[in-house]
């Protein structure tokens, strides 16, 4: 398996944190060695928010990634800053619900998926963040849908029970994107 280094990016309250900690999650399921680094200003809710995750099958020597080989953005803040770090022949997943720029470089495999009119659509509001993780798991063919169901149910807390089965329906969402 080659070595997932991912950049997670958005603002903070789309959930990016989150969607990192379901995909350090399918690691950890996969007995593969894990790292989940998040990083946010001091807003929370509306400031700048990213997390790296890196998923190993050797032991990981530091949790950041300035250079990551995945990047999933749901801001353009973010998409401007951090676009040009992605390592050539890298992969890269836009909201593009939200963000309308085009990356420009011919290096890197892109999705464009609207991810949160997806998710406006499906009555599932607020879980375009795992929408673009569903998107990503598919694309890289790194896990199945039952390994992401099982991250999806340990990360959400009992107390948000009832999400449950719209994150799982998030994932399928954005893995059928075409």
């Amino acid at each position: 398996m080659k070595d997932l280094n991912v950049l997670f990016a958005g603002f903070g309250g789309q959930g990016i944190l989150f969607a990192g900690k379901v995909a350090a999650y399918v690691g950890l399921l996969m007995n593969k060695e894990i790292s989940w680094l998040p990083s946010y200003g001091p807003e929370m809710r509306g400031g700048t928010a990213n997390c790296t995750v890196c998923i190993s099958d050797e032991e990981i020597g530091a949790p950041n990634v300035p250079n990551p080989n995945v990047f999933v953005v749901m801001n353009l803040p973010s998409f401007d800053k951090f676009i040009a770090d992605v390592e050539s022949g890298g992969t890269v997943v836009i909201d593009s619900s939200l963000i309308d720029k085009k990356v420009e470089r011919d290096d890197l495999n892109v999705f464009y998926v609207p991810a949160s009119e997806i998710a406006e659509k499906n009555n599932i509001s607020g879980l375009a963040n795992i929408v673009l993780v569903g998107k990503l798991f598919h694309e890289m063919k790194f896990a199945s849908m039952e390994m992401l169901d099982k991250a999806i149910e340990y990360c959400v807390p009992k107390s948000k029970e009832k999400m449950l089965d719209m994150n799982k329906q998030a994932a399928r969402l954005g893995a059928c994107f075409a």
